[in-house]
């Protein structure tokens, strides 16, 4: 058997109870008209009724005001977000008020809302105020708290529950009671003193303080400070300021410190952005760290800035962790340094401080600054690259394209010259032998001279060069071709009058080497090798060989390179040749396979 009231005699059947406050003996029910539907309607209507029980214990009639008012106002009222008025009659134990039924729960019910569905909610109510205090008289409902507030799940709004309202400018004076709900109650109607159209600005700004915060209606008293005030902004971290700034003038304590109506309070609000996060632009993608010397400390600064208006940029930052690097704390770095690690500014400046000392010369290191944001998305990179500086060793490189080209020319000057002077010779006889002899010794001598210091025929180059203007290699091509030629002339006419063997014109040939190396490259292979730092036995050494290994590679193309002689002096040139080139290399190699044993304890890459 059901407990509800049986109201079928008033066309009413009570399917079940919506809410109750036993206290002031008022129970809300879900009922259906008996009535049968209309053509246009498909099924009967649900109607809420909510029962005054005046005769029921701790209730005076005294309490039949309070429905009296409600109907008063209901009657007048035709608002979309107002269930509509359907009339009222009395039972034996007390009066029955009904109400067009929306299927919407209250504000009370735990659920949650994005905060522009809030913000959408907030417009919905500040829309059904501005109807109520546009009205002649104006209404005030002194009521607004989440549980007299409905939303369906399309956030369609509507308020209810008028029993406190007042109409007129002249009822909203002070009364001999304080009616209404603590923590929702304007603190003017708390104290009953004079209420204005601000006063139920202040129950709507605590109930979407609610709904953002999560705080129960009934536990609003945790956000009420010392002061009275309802302190809620740093529960809301994501919210826009303008947003925030709007719901604290919504609940100031005194009115004319709040909007002046719900009309100003609605024009303020329609073009905030509920939540507006900050947008996170750097000055550079990227840093990029060049150390000049060992040991050296950088400094580089990075730029951060926020253009969304209404926001404010935190930031957080910190150098991500990575398998070389010993541990470190999110303030502290052992080779990378931040001035500082957070930021409340939409303009900051960030120095960031790379020490060398701790890492290998001669490395690239990558790296990665974490800044941890109230932004979408909340953590942004920063790569950083840290090229430190060169090992200390030198890097000496030998002239390789002096040393080709003394190979060409050497070996070039000794096959044509020798095919020359051979012709001259033979064409001579005596006479022409006798006289490339001659000439040969003193270029032998010339020549071996010049091999062993350069400043003879450098100093006669320097001065024919600033008497006349000759440009300086120039003349060491002239003079190269000529001493070759003398050279080629002796081994020619040797070997034709005298019948001597081709090793003999391989030797003799040598002397075309060495003057050519001192004339042409006078200044050339061994004073460039000196000025690299080599020392004088390499560089010389270096010098020789080539022209060396030119002046057989030239009676190669003469003889033949199968001959025996020729091979063996293409070899005995070559070899150690090549080992002189190679032993720079080699040598720094070494020196920094030991230097890099120093570095065993530094951090690597």
């Amino acid at each position: 058997m059901s407990n509800f009231p049986d109201l079928s005699s008033h066309g009413f059947r009570v399917v079940r109870e919506l809410g109750h406050n036993r206290s002031g003996g008022r129970v809300t029910y879900l009922a259906i008209s008996l009535t049968p539907p209309k053509k246009e309607e498909t099924k009967r209507i649900p109607v809420v009724i909510k029962q005054f029980q005046f005769a029921q214990r701790n209730t005076q009639w005294s309490d039949y005001d309070v429905i009296e008012r409600e109907i008063q106002v209901l009657r007048g009222l035709n608002h979309p977000g107002i269930p509509r008025y359907l009339g009222s009659f009395q039972t034996p134990n007390g009066f029955c008020l009904v109400q067009e039924y929306k299927n919407a729960p209250s504000l009370a019910v735990p659920r949650s809302f994005d905060p522009d569905e809030i913000k959408q909610i907030a417009v919905s109510i500040l829309n059904i105020l501005v109807y109520l205090q546009n009205r002649i008289p104006t209404v005030s409902h002194r009521d607004i708290k989440p549980e007299n507030i409905l939303v369906d799940d399309n956030i369609k709004v509507y308020l209810v529950d008028f029993g406190l309202a007042r109409i007129g400018e002249a009822e909203m004076t002070v009364s001999s009671v304080a009616k209404g709900t603590i923590g929702f109650m304007a603190p003017e109607q708390l104290f009953n003193r004079q209420l204005t159209k601000a006063s139920d600005l202040y129950g709507l700004g605590a109930t979407l303080i609610c709904l953002l915060t999560g705080t129960p209606s009934t536990a609003i008293s945790n956000l009420i400070d010392e002061d009275y005030r309802i302190n809620f902004k740093h529960l809301v971290p994501q919210l826009s300021l303008r947003w925030i700034e709007w719901l604290q003038k919504m609940v100031e304590l005194k009115p004319k410190d709040r909007f002046p109506d719900a009309e100003s309070a609605l024009e303020a609000l329609q073009p905030i952005y509920v939540i507006r996060v900050p947008e996170v632009k750097l000055s550079q993608p990227c840093l990029e760290f060049t150390a000049k010397r060992l040991g050296e400390t950088i400094t580089q600064t990075i730029a951060i800035s926020n253009t969304v208006p209404d926001t404010v940029l935190e930031s957080r930052w910190e150098v991500a962790a990575h398998l070389s690097d010993p541990p470190h704390t999110p303030d502290y770095h052992q080779w990378i340094g931040l001035n500082q690690a957070h930021f409340v500014n939409n303009q900051a400046i960030c120095k960031i401080t790379v020490d060398t000392r701790k890492l290998m010369a001669n490395n690239v290191y990558e790296r990665e600054i974490l800044i941890h944001t109230n932004s979408q998305p909340e953590t942004h990179v920063l790569p950083i690259k840290v090229k430190t500086a060169p090992v200390p060793v030198p890097t000496k490189k030998l002239p390789y394209p002096s040393l080709a080209l003394l190979v060409l020319f050497a070996a070039a000057a000794t096959w044509f010259e020798t095919a020359a002077w051979e012709g001259i010779v033979s064409k001579s006889g005596s006479l022409g032998m006798a006289i490339a002899l001659l000439v040969s010794s003193f270029v032998a001598v010339l020549g071996v001279a010049a091999a062993v210091t350069t400043d003879l025929i450098s100093g006669l180059v320097s001065k024919l060069r600033a008497k006349f203007g000759v440009p300086l290699k120039a003349l060491d091509t002239a003079a190269a071709v000529f001493f070759a030629g003398v050279a080629a002339m002796f081994v020619a006419g040797f070997g034709a009058e005298f019948r001597v063997t081709d090793a003999a014109i391989a030797a003799f040939a040598a002397v075309d080497a060495v003057v050519f190396m001192a004339a042409f490259e006078g200044e050339g292979v061994a004073q460039s090798c000196l000025n690299r730092g080599f020392s004088k036995t390499l560089a010389i050494g270096v010098a020789l060989l080539s022209a060396g290994l030119g002046i057989s590679l030239g009676i190669g193309c003469k003889l033949g390179f199968s001959h025996p002689w020729v091979m063996q002096a293409i070899l005995g040139t070559s070899s150690p040749l090549a080992m002189m080139i190679l032993y720079p290399p080699i040598e720094r190699a070494r020196r920094i396979a030991n230097y890099r044993k120093l570095e065993g304890h530094l951090i690597k890459p």
